[in-house]
Parts: structure tokens; C-alpha cells; sequence
């Protein structure tokens, strides 16, 4: 049986005595798109940030990138075994050029077979000529930023993508462009997980999967449908349904958005 491109069990994470992270089950096959919604605070961060290994999580439970446990390795080794993660405020690196950086994700692969391939084919498709000799992210717009991000996805090829709110801070023009250029990268070597608040940028997509996160845990998985209907009814009345206690002020993770 084919291992799913990302498939998470039991997840839980904490900062200290803060749980956030309650016991996370998700399952992303590869040439799938799956989006994962929920309000401020459910922990949707959280769950890419200690999928990705940021050190100030404790984590527990279990992750595999196509059936090779993550969890416990440092971030350059799941890297290597195919896990990718985009942020929501992608970070500018003064003095590196596009191309360097590049270059470095290259020699850092271990394995540079078809990456000049695959540089020149996603520069052309996703117009970066004019970025790519320019510092990484530097002077950039909101939607221009998260197309370079999009490029690196594609030249890394990884196994399982992690999208955290690529759509935060832009225009409705550069949510359909970003949208577009997700679509554009499905394959069927590839799982992709997006990370928003808002229904917005599925509009312009063909999500396999929506999943609802809240307290800590997903709670709701469906069709397109289910972002419909938080669209029409909210996270308020879902939790009411289901039967969940409301947040308290300090379940909210102190790290979201960093």
C-alpha cells in the first residue's frame, strides 16, 4: 500500500504547560490539495510549526513524510526527506540573492539531479527573470514575496507542502494569482496542505479535502461544501454543534505568526 505524502497521528504540541496541540490526525495523499481552516488560536500554526521542528515545541505523537517519521529530526533532515513548509510573513534575507539561495538548497539536497531543469521551466512559468539576481524577498510586494515562495517550493520538489496562510495581507488580485500557482504546482508527487482563516482563496481552487481545526484538535472534515458553510455560518456555531467548550484566552498559542 502507497504512504500517504504527509500523514500525522495523536499529534500533540506544547510550550511548557500550554497544550495546544490536543491529538492531531491527518492524512494527505500525494496529488492531493487539502486545506485546513479554523479561527485564531486552534492551533493551525502550531501544527506547521512543529511539523517543520521549531524548537520551542514539545511534541509528542507521531509524523511521517511518505512513511518516514519525521518528528525528532532536525529541520535540514526533514527537508530532506521531502517535507517544505511556507509561512505567513516570509522572511527577507539582505545580501542573498534569489539565485544564491537557490544554489544553496541545491548543494544542501544532496542530490542536484533536475534542478537546472527545473529552475528554468518554473522561472518561465512563474515570471521570476526579474527577482531572481535581487535580494530574497527584499522590497518585495505581499503577493510577489509569496510567488518567490511558490518558485522555491517547486525547485525543492519536495513530498508534502505546508502552505500557512499564504493568502494573509493580499489583494484580491494576488490571492487568485497565489491560488493559481498552487494548482499549478499539483502533482502527483506532491500533498499540499493550506493554512487559512478564510474561504477566500479556495474560490479560486480545487481543495480534495477541507478540514476544520479547533481547540487543538480537527473536528470536521468534508467536500468544498464545509467551507461554504463556515462561510455561512462561522467557527462559533460549528463549536456550538459539535459540543465544544469555548477558548479560554490562554489556550492561544503565544508563538502564531512567528
Amino acid at each position: 500500500m502507497k504512504a500517504n505524502a504527509l500523514e500525522v497521528k495523536r499529534l500533540r504540541a506544547s510550550i511548557g504547560d500550554l497544550e495546544i496541540l490536543r491529538g492531531v490526525d491527518l492524512e494527505v495523499p500525494f496529488g492531493e490539495v487539502h486545506a485546513l481552516m479554523g479561527p485564531n488560536g486552534s492551533g493551525k500554526s502550531t501544527l506547521s510549526h512543529a511539523l517543520m521542528g521549531k524548537p520551542e515545541y514539545s511534541v509528542s505523537g507521531s509524523a511521517e513524510v511518505d512513511g518516514v517519521p519525521i518528528l525528532g529530526l532536525p529541520v535540514h533532515e526533514r527537508t530532506r526527506v521531502g517535507l517544505f513548509g511556507a509561512f505567513q510573513y516570509p522572511v527577507e534575507v539582505p545580501g542573498v540573492s534569489l539565485d544564491e539561495l537557490v544554489a544553496e538548497m541545491e548543494e544542501a539536497s544532496g542530490d542536484g539531479s533536475g534542478y537546472a531543469d527545473r529552475i528554468a521551466a518554473t522561472s518561465s512559468r512563474l515570471r521570476m527573470e526579474p527577482f531572481r539576481d535581487r535580494p530574497v524577498n527584499l522590497g518585495l510586494s505581499g503577493g510577489e514575496k509569496k510567488r518567490s515562495e511558490m518558485f522555491q517550493l517547486a525547485i525543492a520538489d519536495p513530498k508534502a507542502a505546508i502552505l500557512d496562510e499564504i493568502d494573509s495581507g493580499l489583494d484580491i488580485d494576488a490571492v487568485r494569482e497565489v491560488a493559481e500557482l498552487v494548482e499549478a504546482l499539483r502533482s502527483e508527487r506532491l500533498g499540499v496542505v493550506i493554512i487559512t482563516h478564510y474561504s477566500r482563496i479556495l474560490r479560486y481552487m480545487r481543495p480534495d479535502r477541507i478540514h476544520v481545526m479547533l481547540r487543538g484538535r480537527i473536528v470536521k472534515s468534508g467536500g468544498r461544501e464545509l467551507a461554504d458553510e463556515l462561510e455561512d455560518r462561522g467557527y462559533e456555531e460549528m463549536r456550538k454543534e459539535l459540543g465544544i467548550d469555548p477558548p479560554a484566552e490562554d489556550r492561544a498559542d503565544p508563538l502564531a505568526g512567528l
